[in-house]
Order: C-alpha cells, then structure tokens, then sequence
C-alpha cells in the first residue's frame, strides 16, 4: 500500500526507477538520481538508491548507497531498544528488528529519501526507506505495533505516514499496546489492575494471620501497580510510553490511580481490622497464660498438699512400724525371759528331784535291816515275755501301777 503523503509528494515510477537503479548499478550517484528525478517531472524530492546491507535493529540499518555502506536511522518512527550499552533489551525489540529484516533482509533494493536533517546526532543518515513495492518501511514498522511515531524537529517529512500506519495498530490492538503480549504497558497495567482488584476483594477473615495475609496481598498488588504508574510517569520506558499515546496514558494513568486509591483504603481498612485483631488474641492469650498460670499454681499446690499428706502417712506408717517392730522385739525378749525362767525352773525342779531320788536312796541305804514278814512260798510267776519288759535289761525292784499291769524301777 502506498502512503497518502507518497503519493502526493512522488510519482510511483519515480520511487521505482530508483530502486530499478539500485537493482542494476548497485549505488546511483545523487547527481543521477537527482537527473533522473527531472526527468520524471518530480521535482520537490530526490530519491537515493541503495542496497541493503545489513539491519541493526528495528529502526537502524546500514544501506549501501553514494558508495558507500552508511548507517541509516528510519526517520520519524522508533522502536524498543536491543543494542543500546546502558538499557536491557526492551519489550519487542527483538521483534522488530526481526520485522525490519523481513521488510529488508540484506541485498534488498531500496530507496531513501531525506528530510531537513541529514543526519543525527549521532552520525547517522536520517531517511525514510522504501521497498520495491513503494512500501514506507518506517510506516510497516508502526502498523504492527513495533514502532512508535516519533516527531524531532524540524524532521516531520514522513510523521504523518507513520502516525496514520500507527493509528492502524492502535485499532487492531497489536504490537506494543496488545495486552496478551506480557512485557507491553497494556499488559502490565492490566495485570496490575486485576490482581490490585484480586487482593482488594480477597476476604480479611477472623484472624489476625489471615487479616496480616490479606493486608500483604494488597501491599504487594500496590507496589505493583505504583511501579507500573511511576513506570509510565517517569518516562522510563519510553517507547512503551510512547505507544499509548496521550490519550492512552492519561487513561491508564487514571485507572491506576483509582484503583490504586481504592487499594489504599480497602490496605488502611485490613491493617486497621488487622491490628483490632491481633489486639484481640493478644488479650485472649495474655487471659489463657494467666487461667494457666493459675492452674499451674494450683495444682502446685495441690501437688505440695499431697507431698505433706505423703511425707505425713510415710511417717505415721514408719512410725506405726516402729512401734510394731518394738512390740515384736519386745514380745520376743519376754518370750526369750519366758523360756529361760522355765529352763531354769525345770533345771531346779530336775535337780530338787534328783537331790530328792538321792536322800531317799540314802534314807532308804541307811534304815536298819527288818525282818522279812514271813511269805508262804508262791508259785514262780512266769517271767514275762521280753517284750513285756519296758527297761530292757533291768532287774531291780520294780513299782507297779494300780492294777499291776504297768511298772517302773523302784
């Protein structure tokens, strides 16, 4: 498609031509270009030809052209950063550079047209750059979303091309403003924004963990979303600032800062729930510490009771075995007393008895002879049977018991 500013400014024969030049003399002098350009009947631009080379980045390329390979920065338009020494590389900045080298791998013929400024601070050829098909490369790089309209004056020549292709994307959605896309502000801030509104609606719950919980939540979903706003307030990124567009960021900017106010009250009103909360099991600890300590207090008490109730039956039952070992020890001794008074009684009657047997055997061995009483001789009486004889061997005179059928020596 060929730019509205194009075709106002350059008949397409004359960008083709150019390019045609490229193709066959591989670099066309700028007094040739600018013959051929009269000879077109175009007489407010002098398109350069060149040859690709190679691409830098997504808005940087070298282009071989006035014989020589120069470095070429595309005019009015910019995109993420992947070479610059002090930054990261930048959200889709790989992407468009890869967009750049499919819209001009090395060897493609283009053509370059300039703007009041040549070149850049830097050393760099300022252009814009076109294709075979009268295609804009700066206005591709915007319709998709990889590059930004950028405006350094007095440099506006194609800045209309690119705001109208970058219009395009901001319609579709897609490059730098498609939310699916994880690194893009649209998608920053909406991630932001919903888990901000996650956590605002996440429940405080009846305790203070879950109170301290919930209130974390919410701090972590502010910090995100204050970043993203600081983010896009600082400018730090500028290309992502740059793809929402004023409006864009006014009304992202305003959607991060209610929902962000609305954050900060629902994190005072937690936190404030929070603190009542832990207050409450603080007290309800401090009175459950003190019900123990009393409990504890009294079963001490009662332990130390029955210790002394303890100590006292040990000493009643030590005592009570005391008194029981002296009754013992005591009815022993007079067992003991007992037993030595009848021994000895025994041994006196013994010897009574045996001093007795003696007087009587001397009384006995000291009468005077009496005549025997005359006795009619009897009948010897059968001996009795030796087993009859209790006293085996024993022929002295014997007592007989009444009835005479029992004797003891006399």
């Amino acid at each position: 498609m060929t730019p509205p500013r194009l075709r106002a400014l350059i008949p397409a024969a004359l960008l083709t031509a150019a390019i045609a030049s490229s193709t066959l003399t591989g670099c066309t002098p700028p007094t040739e270009t600018a013959a051929a350009s009269s000879d077109t009947g175009a007489t407010d631009a002098a398109f350069v030809s060149g040859t690709v080379v190679r691409v830098i980045d997504g808005d940087t390329l070298v282009i071989a052209f006035d014989g020589e390979d120069q470095t070429v920065r595309l005019l009015n338009v910019d995109t993420p950063e992947t070479k610059h020494p002090d930054k990261p590389v930048e959200c889709l900045g790989v992407e468009a550079t890869e967009k750049l080298e499919d819209l001009t791998p090395p060897g493609t013929a283009v053509a370059l047209d300039f703007d009041v400024e040549r070149t850049d601070r830097y050393g760099r050829v300022l252009a814009a750059v076109f294709v075979e098909d009268s295609t804009l490369v700066n206005a591709e790089l915007a319709r998709v979303g990889l590059g930004v309209p950028v405006l350094i004056e007095p440099n506006r020549k194609y800045y209309d091309d690119v705001q109208a292709a970058y219009s395009e994307a901001t319609a579709d959605g897609v490059g730098l403003l498609d939310p699916a896309v994880g690194c893009t502000l649209p998608a920053e801030a909406a991630e932001a924004l919903q888990t901000l509104a996650t956590a605002t609606a996440a429940p405080v719950g009846d305790s203070a963990a879950s109170a301290s919980a919930t209130a974390a939540g919410i701090l972590a979903a502010l910090t995100a979303a204050k970043a993203v706003r600081e983010g896009i307030g600082a400018g730090k990124d500028s290309v992502r600032v740059l793809a929402l567009g004023a409006a864009g960021t006014t009304a992202l900017l305003a959607d991060l800062d209610r929902t962000i106010t609305k954050g900060e009250q629902t994190l005072t009103t937690t936190t404030a729930k929070g603190k009542a909360l832990r207050d409450a099991e603080a007290a309800a600890q401090r009175k459950k510490a003190e019900a123990e300590a009393d409990a504890k207090a009294a079963a001490e008490a009662a332990a130390e009771a029955a210790r002394v109730a303890a100590e006292a039956e040990a000493a009643r039952v030590a005592e009570a075995a005391r008194v029981e070992a002296d009754r013992v020890a005591a009815d022993a001794a007079a067992r003991a007393e007992a037993d030595r008074l009848a021994a000895e009684a025994n041994a006196r009657a013994e010897a009574d008895r045996l001093a007795a047997e003696a007087a009587e055997r001397d009384r006995i061995a000291n009468l005077p002879p009496v005549p025997a009483p005359y006795v009619p001789p009897a009948p010897p009486a059968p001996a009795p049977p030796a087993a009859d004889n209790p006293y085996p061997g024993y022929n002295g005179p014997r007592c007989y018991a009444p009835g005479g059928k029992t004797w003891r020596p006399c």
